[in-house]
């Protein structure tokens, strides 16, 4: 072994060796029992970020851990296509070439996103090797595979023929730029500064005026209404009545609506169905005309001539001149607030009715909710599952249609009287009056649409395959919590109605990690953290490492001090492991534990072993690499190696031999965190018949069980010399040679420290069990702080024991 470890160069060999071993594969022949994830796919166009980072430490330290249990793992690979995103990544691209995908044609333009996607897709993939993940890369899939493309299409038609779809004119996120809907994912919410305008509505006999406030002048041409809340009692009177819209001196009733604020600007709101969710919603409970006054390109359409092709700016300075001119225009005020934008482009939503493509969830929703409710999936932390629940609960139709080109076109065509045909392939004839004369839907599929059959799709459906029968469903699916609705919720769903069970039994919605000064990560803001760039100066596996202790919370903060303890562990453990080596040459590895810390360090680690099994049970991370931090620092390094480095400088065959057992059983808990420095050391111990990667993981040894507080008293006696200098009489002749071989005391101080040393944990043991005694205290204060002070309390107890105090 070299002297230092440089993970540079060893991680990528490890990596090469597993896959071209065969070690990460999984076949449907075998006849293990199964373990199976599909992980979530990444944009075929993108790059590692810390959330896939993330997300991968997560998930391969859980496979790895089950496959050394003699799982056969599935660790499934693949990218989703990503439809929009693609789309204006190659749109930019033919910009900066003077071209448009208008120009090109869309069968032109989508030979154009292939070319791309071969040139520069899929990079994504080799990153996820550099973060060690054990997938079966033979198995990578994509959306638009053709198999792939096959199971979208039965789904839509599946769901048409189950009832389940329909075309609607109704409100969406529409962004102008790319003309088309988009989901609430593909939208970001900053703050602008604008204007908030009060302005004076006539009331039709004259009497006087209601003023509304908006922010948008320009939309005032498509009002069609006037709404205030039932208990308003400043508007009491004026529900039922007739207000006249300004500019277009539109005659439109006063209606009485609990959706408005009353506490927003005036308390009378200015309805306008075809540029408003809230106002969309009033406009049908009230049977109100639905006019659209900007277009799809977001400039001021011909419904009012005056304005036609105007900026929405221009035609809301035209509208507030006017109003001004007429002494209608009340007051004007800097107006700060949030509005959504196309992460993409950056443009400025604009809400707009719009025909499209719906998917009912009144009944499709059903099954999956009674499978959260009777906890058959399940969702982590408990807090998670509640949101999971509620929001499926709630549930509104899906929008299932994109007006763009890359993607999954919708499997539907028209005749030229518009019936609808829907099928998986290009009908002859329409389906209702027999003309062949039919036009196919040009919209695509929302790409959730497709990513919600990942976990089957993958697997051959809507094929009977060998590898659905062995792998369906699977076991475990991990995600950020903004997307429980849009994805994983779905997958449940369209498992339940698709296959007929569902695609996982947990879901771990794993912290979200921000930059180092709290803020979100994000490129624009200058915050991100480039995960490769900080692999190749800590390595995989203390990044592996730092990640997992990260995990802890919901929200946490990036921390380069996690990274960096995971580089001092695996430089620790490799110079502990090289001072094994180096002085067991010839020894064989066997438990034959003859003294106190030799049986002391197999019950520490047969411990651990139980404790990691049991957080990764509970997908508890962040006490995982806690656990293998402290067995492995303290107890085998601080304690157990320095205590037996004399007898391995002897040359003791049954030193040698239960060292490089205790090392092995290490390495192996070690190995679902850190999997390449263990797999380096584990190929230097003698007699290695199996790699690291697929030797079974430690079994339960409770022989030694009783051992686990055999170094109590010493540990206790080195903290009291070691703060005081004093030194507590041991008891045996194995506790005074270990107190030596680790301390090195080489005097021991005056007895006045003594007397010092015992009044001070007197003093501490009077102050925790003020704390303890404290009704209050332990009712407010968090469990693990009173847990902390009863752990001191007894600490302190054992110290003063042992000092004779």
């Amino acid at each position: 072994m070299d002297p230092l470890y440089k993970p540079d160069g060893v991680e990528a060999r490890w990596q090469q060796t597993w896959e071209e071993e065969g070690l990460y594969a999984a076949e449907a022949d075998d006849p293990r029992d199964t373990y199976v994830v599909a992980f979530p796919p990444p944009n075929v166009t993108g790059e590692l970020h810390l959330g896939h980072a993330l997300q991968l430490s997560l998930a391969d330290a859980l496979v790895r851990w089950r496959r050394m249990q003699g799982f056969n793992c599935l660790f499934q690979p693949g990218y989703d296509h990503a439809g929009i995103s693609t789309q204006s990544v190659v749109e930019k691209d033919l910009e900066r070439q003077g071209l448009s995908r208008r120009e090109l044609g869309r069968e032109a333009f989508e030979a154009r996103v292939w070319e791309w996607l071969r040139l520069y897709g899929g990079t994504i993939m080799a990153q996820f090797r550099r973060m060690g993940a054990s997938m079966d890369y033979r198995r990578e899939r994509f959306t638009m595979d053709e198999g792939y493309v096959r199971a979208v299409l039965r789904h839509f038609v599946h769901l048409w023929g189950k009832g389940y779809l329909y075309r609607d004119q109704r409100i969406v996120n529409w962004c102008p730029y790319h003309e088309s809907a988009l989901s609430d994912l593909e939208l970001d919410h900053v703050e602008v500064d604008d204007e908030l305008f009060s302005i004076r509505y006539p009331l039709a006999d004259g009497s006087g005026h209601i003023t509304i406030a908006t922010v948008r002048p320009a939309t005032i041409l498509g009002d069609v209404a006037v709404a205030v809340h039932p208990d308003d009692e400043r508007y009491s009177e004026l529900v039922g009545r007739d207000a006249i819209v300004p500019f277009v001196e539109r005659r439109v009733p006063i209606v009485a609506d609990e959706r408005v604020e009353p506490e927003f600007g005036t308390g009378a709101l200015k309805v306008t169905p075809g540029h408003d969710a809230t106002d969309f919603a009033i406009g049908r409970a009230h049977d109100l005309p639905e006019p659209m006054v900007v277009g799809p390109d977001g400039r001021m359409n011909d419904v009012v001539p005056e304005v036609a092709g105007m900026t929405q700016q221009e035609a809301g300075d035209l509208v507030l001149a006017w109003c001004e001119e007429r002494g209608l225009l009340e007051k004007r005020e800097p107006y700060r607030h949030a509005i959504a934008v196309c992460e993409r482009c950056e443009s400025r939503i604009e809400p707009l009715i719009s025909l499209q493509w719906w998917c009912r969830m009144d009944e499709l929703k059903e099954p999956a909710l009674e499978a959260l409710r009777s906890d058959r999936v399940r969702y982590h932390p408990p807090s998670q599952h509640r949101f999971a629940l509620e929001s499926l609960e709630h549930a509104p139709d899906w929008n299932i249609s994109r007006q763009i080109w890359w993607g999954h076109q919708i499997p539907a065509w028209y005749c030229v009287d518009s019936h609808v045909t829907v099928a998986e392939s290009e009908p002859d004839a329409c389906a209702e009056c027999g003309s062949t004369e039919l036009t196919r839907d040009p919209d695509v599929l929302d790409t959730w649409f497709s990513s919600a059959l990942w976990p089957f799709a993958t697997l051959g459906w809507p094929e009977d395959t060998p590898d659905l029968r062995r792998f369906y469903p699977g076991d475990f699916n991990l995600t950020a919590r903004e997307i429980i609705r849009l994805w994983e919720n779905r997958m449940i769903f369209s498992g339940l109605e698709l296959v007929g069970e569902t695609p996982f039994r947990d879901v771990i919605i794993h912290s979200t990690v921000l930059a180092v000064d709290g803020r979100r990560m994000s490129k624009s803001l200058g915050t991100g953290i480039d995960p490769v760039e900080v692999v190749d100066e800590y390595g995989t596996d203390a990044t592996r490492y730092g990640l997992m202790k990260m995990s802890s919370q919901q929200d946490s903060r990036f921390s380069y001090k996690a990274i960096e303890e995971g580089r001092r562990l695996a430089n620790k453990l490799w110079n502990v492991s090289r001072l094994i080596l180096l002085n067991a040459e010839g020894a064989a590895v066997e438990a034959a534990p003859r003294d106190l810390e030799e049986r002391w360090i197999l019950a520490r680690i047969d411990r651990v072993r139980a404790d990691v099994e049991d957080a990764l049970a509970r997908f508890g991370f962040a006490d995982v690499v806690d656990a293998l931090y402290h067995l492995t620092f303290d107890d085998f390094c601080d304690w157990y190696a320095e205590a037996i480095k004399p007898r391995l400088y002897e040359d003791d065959p049954e030193a040698a031999a239960t060292a490089l057992a205790a090392l092995e059983g290490l390495l192996a808990l070690l190995h679902p965190v850190m999997p390449h420095v263990t797999e380096e050391i584990w190929s230097d111990l003698p007699d290695r018949q199996a790699r690291l990667i697929v030797s079974p993981w430690p079994a339960s040894d409770a022989r030694f069980a009783d051992e686990e507080g055999a170094l109590d008293r010493v540990q206790e006696a080195a903290q009291i010399f070691r703060r005081s200098g004093v030194q507590v009489e041991l008891g045996s002749d194995d506790e005074r040679r270990i107190f030596a071989a680790v301390v090195r005391p080489e005097r021991s101080r005056v007895d006045g420290n003594r007397d010092a040393e015992v009044a001070r944990l007197s003093q501490e043991i009077a102050r925790a069990e003020g704390m303890l005694t404290n009704e209050r205290f332990v009712k407010n204060a968090p469990g693990d702080v009173v847990a902390a002070e009863r752990e001191k309390l007894e600490r302190y107890r054992r110290e003063l024991a042992a000092l004779g105090g």
